[in-house]
């Protein structure tokens, strides 16, 4: 067995629509979390959303989701340890932050199958965002 992807297949990047597409997508879910009245009953989130440049925030979400999806992107960004360690996210506001994430898979009716590796890329940043309870 070989572990070389099957280049008949095209690659979520393509899938989504490239680029475009995925900053489209991004520029929609920011603005909802930005504001998720969920998210910053958080006092440290809702801090770290007042000092973050939205433009900023969404060109490295952007270009992560891109390049984790496939695209030509590097990630550019901090590790994701690294940028919410000290926002104590809780598993409540992490479902928050993916209940918004579905919200905008839906507006832009993104298919299951794309839905289901964006939700999978996501969810694999977890361990290093939410803060496990003591």
């Amino acid at each position: 067995m070989s572990a070389v992807p099957d280049a008949t297949i095209p690659s979520l990047y393509d899938r989504l629509g490239g680029i475009y597409n995925i900053a489209t997508v991004v520029d929609d879910l920011i603005d909802r979390v930005m504001v998720d009245p969920r998210l910053n009953a958080n006092p440290r989130v809702d801090e770290a959303h007042h000092r973050v440049s939205p433009p900023g925030f969404k060109y490295l979400v952007t270009e992560m989701l891109a390049w984790a999806a496939g695209g030509p992107q590097q990630y550019s960004g901090r590790t994701m340890g690294d940028s919410h360690r000290n926002l104590m996210i809780s598993h409540e506001e992490w479902q928050a932050f993916m209940d918004d994430l579905q919200q905008t898979l839906d507006k832009f009716s993104v298919p299951q199958p794309e839905q289901d590796e964006v939700k999978a890329i996501v969810e694999s940043t977890r361990d290093a965002i939410v803060i496990a309870p003591l």
